[in-house]
């Protein structure tokens, strides 16, 4: 029984191990954002596949604000309500 409940515990470590790397993980690709572009540039409401890819890619947003390519659109006051509206906030850089 004692080995069952030592078993249970290193399985669970296992566990939770690999979800905290899985969720670290993230492909930082701006192209991911691309569902955003309506409601960033028109001020409509985002979607909600716009919502998730904002959300995967909140890592990645200080990284974005430094090119200057992004540094625009990333950085306008229609992203940063896109962000909130999405429950989002953006990260201080």
């Amino acid at each position: 029984m004692r080995f069952v409940a030592i078993f249970a515990i290193v399985l669970f470590l296992v566990f939770v191990q690999e979800t905290k790397v899985t969720k670290a993980y993230v492909s930082c690709n701006p192209l991911q954002l691309s569902p955003c572009a309506n409601a960033i540039t028109s001020s409509t409401t985002p979607s909600s596949i716009c919502c998730s890819k904002l959300k995967e890619q909140r890592p990645c947003l200080c990284k974005y604000m430094k090119d200057p390519r992004l540094q625009k659109m990333i950085s306008s006051p229609n992203a940063k309500k896109v962000a909130s509206t999405c429950g989002s906030p953006f990260p201080n850089c």
